[in-house]
């Protein structure tokens, strides 16, 4: 039986004599990654698998207004940064000033809550992808263009999507981390608590009553994550989030 880790990529030959009867999980030798397993299911070549777990696809609600905004950002930043050029004192306007208007990515994980979250977040602006599966989600993230990770605990629960996910971020390393704003979707989770969300490696935690106000709650704790790092962002130039 060959099967594909969904973090590595790397595809890996079980003994079928050694193959329990029900559902179990494999590490992979690589990258430690915990592969769930189930026999009973299709057995995919690694090259229809590869297929199979194509990046999550983005809604095309909102695609030609999030590309004009994208566009205008970018054409904005660079005249900062050639009239920053220009000054010898180098006092243009900062450029955290424009982070607010910054359009951003969205990889939605969820099931339940899908469609309302996403609907409030391209009304808002956002770029949303969707993700069925972990390694849909695994394959959008390493591009390393999406900003921000929504999840919830019932995310592709046959494959203990949710759990799979607080892996990898467990697991990631600081650089990236750090580059990825990470929100939990609860019913009953205490919106914009940061304790709760530092104890769980999460960066927000949003109550399920609290959807339509989502994009306030993100936009706000952004600017507020930003800040946090704005010095080593400035020191490492880096861009915000």
């Amino acid at each position: 039986m060959i099967i594909r880790c969904d973090n590595c990529s790397v595809s890996l030959q079980l003994d079928e004599s050694k193959i329990p009867g029900g559902n179990f999980t494999v590490r992979c030798p690589r990258c430690q990654n915990l592969i769930r397993v189930a026999p009973g299911a299709k057995n995919a070549s690694p090259v229809e698998q590869l297929k199979e777990n194509a990046p999550a696809p983005a809604l095309e609600e909102g695609k030609q207004e999030f590309a004009a905004k994208e566009n205008e950002v970018q054409i904005n930043s660079a005249l900062r940064s050639l009239l920053s050029a220009l000054q010898t004192e180098n006092k243009i306007l900062d450029s955290n000033e424009e982070a607010g208007e910054k359009p951003r990515r969205v990889l939605l994980c969820l099931e339940q809550k899908r469609d309302p979250v996403a609907k409030v977040l391209v009304d808002a602006g956002f770029k949303v992808y969707l993700a069925q599966t972990p390694a849909q989600a695994n394959e959008r993230l390493r591009e390393g263009k999406t900003e921000i990770l929504i999840f919830s605990s019932d995310f592709a629960s046959e494959f203990g999507g949710a759990a799979m996910l607080q892996q990898k971020l467990n697991t990631m390393p600081a650089a990236e981390r750090r580059r990825l704003f990470v929100v939990s979707i609860e019913d009953g989770g205490i919106t914009m608590s940061a304790h709760d969300a530092f104890l769980r490696n999460l960066n927000l935690i949003v109550n399920s009553n609290d959807i339509s106000q989502l994009p306030l709650v993100l936009n706000r704790s952004l600017r507020d994550f930003n800040e946090i790092y704005r010095y080593f962002n400035e020191a490492s130039g880096t861009a915000a989030v």
